[in-house]
């Protein structure tokens, strides 16, 4: 599933038919509990879920991986160039990360030429609004614009939670700049015969207002962009 709205890889073909998958590295990112690698290998794919919380890794430890599980920072992935065919993230890693060109380099540097990133995220227009399920969670109170990242913290003003919010505009520029080519961006609507309410996710709201953005990616055979992004030469 690529998000709460339910959009299921089977039928959206993201990564690229089923049947393709059988015999391809895969990496994915921010795996949490590795919902997504017991699936690729469920497809034949040989998948490695990395995780930068040891907690989640014991999670997909104690309900079974036939696949490595591997505690790291997505900001420098500990693999070598063109290690992976296809790499993906569904709510991993880039919306807790302060700089996520260099996520998005590092995706690029372990995929082999012609290899696919997919990542899904928070819609960025969701942070306009209240994160609440009924009508309350419709009106707009706070700027699409502000980048101030929301923060939990404990009883001693540490922080346990932090995710960065990015414009739509800011992912596309950190694509490219990243030396990836953005091959699609999708925005599943809210099916039918999804009831579920959760936290600021509703029916009510997911017919109104798109809640995920799923950003299809390709190596571009460019070559990455220098740190200071491309000359105008």
């Amino acid at each position: 599933m690529w998000g709460p709205e339910g959009l299921d890889e089977v039928e959206a073909e993201l990564l690229g038919p089923p049947e393709d998958l059988k015999g391809k590295d895969v990496l994915e990112i921010g795996a949490g509990a590795a919902q997504c690698s017991r699936w690729l290998t469920a497809q034949g794919a040989r998948p490695v879920a990395l995780d930068i919380s040891h907690r989640q890794l014991q999670h997909a430890l104690r309900i079974g991986s036939a696949f490595p599980l591997v505690c790291a920072d997505a900001g420098a992935l500990p693999f070598a160039d063109a290690s992976f065919d296809l790499a993906c993230s569904a709510y991993g890693a880039l919306p807790f990360v302060a700089d996520p060109v260099l996520v998005l380099r590092e995706v690029r540097r372990v995929l082999r030429p012609g290899g696919r990133f997919v990542f899904s995220v928070t819609h960025p227009v969701r942070w306009a609004f209240p994160d609440e399920p009924g009508p309350e969670g419709l009106s707009v109170s706070a700027s699409y614009f502000d980048r101030t990242p929301y923060v939990e913290q404990d009883e001693e003003g540490r922080a346990v939670y932090v995710e960065h919010h990015r414009t739509v505009g800011d992912r596309v520029r950190d694509v490219v700049a990243a030396g990836l080519r953005l091959v699609d961006l999708v925005e599943p609507e809210w099916p039918a015969w999804n009831t579920s309410e959760w936290g600021g996710w509703s029916p009510l709201r997911g017919n109104l207002i798109p809640g995920t953005a799923i950003f299809v990616c390709e190596r571009s055979e460019m070559g990455a962009p220098p740190a200071g992004g491309w000359g105008r030469d």
